[in-house]
């Protein structure tokens, strides 16, 4: 099936938590992140009713994606530490990682490693704060797992057209739902009240230069995909190692000694991220 209706998509994406194939924790934590009114208090405390939840939050705080390795033991210290948005992006990538897994081998890996670059490239841009970028990247490609979801089987014909035709994954959704995963993400984004800019972000990671009010965010994001493409860690859905936009350029405004940094501590990094196979 080629050239869906766009609305028909949205439509069918935004009701995803109708599906039987939705894990229970995941529809009672999107209940959670809707209400506009959550607190940090509810949110420790929906984290700490899931042991099981708790073990992967912890294990992810603990980890390289964030700034406090090792240091965190309790799921109050993290969410007073890092705060309802980033706790709200956090919870959402470990919830989902199940869904990854089944949807996609090896996106998981991919966002790790996007949030791993994402927050040395925020650091080393003086960014005020890398942690969100951290979750930026790790759900920057979130709205492929709700595509494979609703679509299953146009997804897998997405996925075979890119590897026939050598095309990237965005060109084959593009052809086969008339939007892409970008766009999907952002309206869930969107539907769950995320801030404007994590919205903005998934939006444009793939092109920067069209953002107006993320432009630094958008552009971190958008070179994190792709370093962590050339270094060959995880599957996005395609094998490209696209060019960086040159808008993406003009923000960062590194060279090849930031660049050989950069890929120096990711490496440290995303060596310690094994037990992260949750």
């Amino acid at each position: 099936m080629r050239n869906m209706d766009v609305r028909r998509v949205r439509e069918k994406i935004e009701n995803v938590t109708a599906l039987p194939t939705i894990p229970k924790v995941l529809n009672k934590l999107l209940a959670v992140i809707e209400n506009p009114r959550v607190s940090l208090n509810e949110i420790s405390n929906f984290i700490a009713g899931d042991p099981a939840l708790t073990t992967k939050v912890l294990r992810m705080v603990n980890s390289p994606v964030y700034g406090f390795p090792g240091r965190i033991s309790s799921v109050n210290q993290a969410v007073i530490l890092l705060g309802l948005t980033v706790v709200k992006g956090l919870l959402l990538g470990v919830s989902v990682f199940d869904l990854m897994q089944k949807t996609m081998t090896g996106l998981w890996e991919h966002s790790i490693g996007c949030a791993i670059f994402s927050r040395i490239i925020a650091i080393k841009k003086g960014h005020r704060d890398p942690d969100e970028l951290s979750v930026d990247g790790l759900l920057h490609d979130i709205g492929k797992v709700f595509l494979v979801l609703q679509f299953p089987d146009e997804y897998q014909q997405a996925l075979a057209e890119s590897r026939r035709d050598s095309l990237t994954i965005y060109s084959s959704e593009k052809n086969r739902f008339n939007t892409t995963h970008s766009s999907v993400g952002s309206w869930m984004a969107r539907k769950w009240r995320f801030p404007a800019s994590l919205i903005d972000v998934i939006e444009y990671h793939h092109k920067p230069q069209l953002t107006k009010n993320t432009p630094l965010e958008s552009s971190i994001v958008h070179l994190a995909d792709i370093l962590v493409r050339s270094r060959g860690y995880g599957f996005p859905g395609d094998d490209f190692v696209m060019p960086v936009e040159q808008a993406a350029w003009d923000v960062l405004g590194f060279d090849e000694a930031d660049l050989a940094e950069i890929f120096k501590e990711a490496e440290e990094s995303l060596g310690m991220t094994e037990d992260l196979a949750l």
